[in-house]
């Protein structure tokens, strides 16, 4: 069976060379990673911005120096070369370059090619997040994730050859722009990935949701900013409804829904109470003063087979993003937390690295790129409602497709194996 085939969750683990135990990846024996160690591939990165902490430090850094950046076992992939958009006072673009001899371009152009009058690289990483970029009206940031892909696949087309993406978070991040990305990426038969950490990292408790379940009813929660932190929690919410039956066809309505407007949602019943209260059990500071917050919203959507989606945001009373949901059948509910873990450096991203890594010696995608281009949707959608008075939107444009695939996320640890071997 080849890199290519489908992997187990223990083949998984064990090509990462990874372990997760209490919360931190553990290496395997070095004699053993490189048995099983796929021949490095070679990417090229794009970046907003480079800096301590930021998306591009814990993803491309995990590249440069190993799954916990501490110089051990790291991804078979190397860095071949980098643009950087924008050059912080606390920049480590050009330390990290000079450090691992890894070349900066001033164009993604000459990046993706390294300089030469081809394209050498196995991959792009493009990583439109962090740095200084305006706001639109509707307090979506405005990332230049549209202009990056473009001018990667411009390049692709110049020199008459594609390799696979991956963007970072969600795409556009209007949806103009987020569905000139994908179909630019179907009509160019480009390998394309995009998404947020959070899919694939560590869930607390585990829950078993088959594919084909039958899904009565969902609940997600999230915090922070709508947009910053709405593509996480409405990602978190799309990995697990679309294991539902019949998989995923898209999305009939959205709208955003503030104030009283939120809280009458559940009171009128549109929305399962029990549910809500399993999915904030997880996250809540103060749940019995939930209701109180001045800065909630409610993105609220109907999926095109009947199953109503809706997402709370809750800054300054949830502490992170969870799903719950009822299976029809089964008495109880179930409820999970989609964990940010900082330590031994951002491991979720270790996960999310795995991916991109898979779609780069594979050429497909690790899972289906729909899911992010549907919850881009979403999110903007809902974005716009709010702005336009709390208006319901009809979304024929979010009748998208896709069957989703039983990838895995990060495991919680195995406390009766030994750390050092799998």
């Amino acid at each position: 069976m080849g890199f290519a085939d489908e992997l187990s969750r223990r083949d998984w683990l064990k090509t990462s060379a990874t372990l997760a135990m209490s919360g931190v990846l553990m290496k395997t024996s070095v004699a053993d990673a490189e048995q099983t160690r796929p021949k490095p591939k070679s990417v090229a990165a794009v970046l907003t911005t480079y800096a301590k902490g930021l998306h591009a430090d814990v993803l491309i850094g995990k590249i440069l120096e190993g799954w916990k950046q501490d110089g051990g076992v790291g991804p078979a992939l190397t860095l071949a070369s980098m643009y950087v958009d924008q050059f912080m006072d606390r920049d480590l673009a050009r330390t990290m370059s000079k450090k691992y001899n890894v070349p900066l371009f001033d164009t993604i152009e000459k990046a993706i090619t390294v300089g030469s009058d081809k394209i050498p690289v196995d991959g792009v990483i493009s990583i439109g997040e962090h740095g200084t970029y305006p706001y639109n009206s509707k307090e979506q940031h405005l990332y230049p994730r549209r202009r990056f892909f473009e001018e990667i696949t411009d390049t692709f087309r110049k020199y008459n050859r594609v390799v696979p993406v991956f963007n970072d978070k969600h795409l556009g991040p209007e949806w103009q722009d987020a569905k000139w990305m994908y179909d630019r990426a179907k009509e160019m038969k480009v390998p394309f990935m995009a998404g947020s950490s959070l899919a694939v990292t560590f869930r607390t408790p585990e829950i078993t949701v088959p594919m084909g379940s039958p899904i009565e009813a969902a609940v997600g929660i999230g915090f922070s900013g709508l947009d910053v932190y709405g593509a996480h929690a409405l990602e978190c919410f799309q990995t697990i409804v679309e294991r539902r039956h019949k998989a995923e066809t898209g999305v009939d309505w959205v709208q955003f829904r503030q104030g009283d407007a939120i809280w009458k949602a559940i009171d009128d019943g549109l929305v399962s109470k029990a549910v809500f209260d399993a999915a904030l059990a997880l996250i809540a500071t103060e749940p019995d003063r939930v209701r109180q917050s001045d800065k909630a919203g409610l993105f609220l959507f109907q999926y095109r087979d009947g199953l109503l989606g809706s997402v709370f945001m809750l800054p300054g009373f949830a502490t992170g993003s969870a799903v719950a949901l009822k299976i029809k059948g089964q008495d109880s509910l179930q409820a999970t937390r989609f964990e940010e873990r900082h330590e031994p450096y951002y491991p979720h991203f270790a996960y999310l690295l795995k991916g991109i890594e898979r779609m780069i010696h594979t050429g497909k995608p690790s899972y289906p790129v729909e899911r992010t281009l549907l919850t881009s949707g979403i999110l903007d959608r809902a974005l716009t409602s709010r702005v336009q008075n709390q208006e319901k939107l009809t979304t024929p444009e979010l009748a998208i497709q896709y069957q989703p695939v039983d990838y895995p996320h990060a495991p919680q640890p195995d406390l009766t194996r030994d750390p050092t071997t799998l």
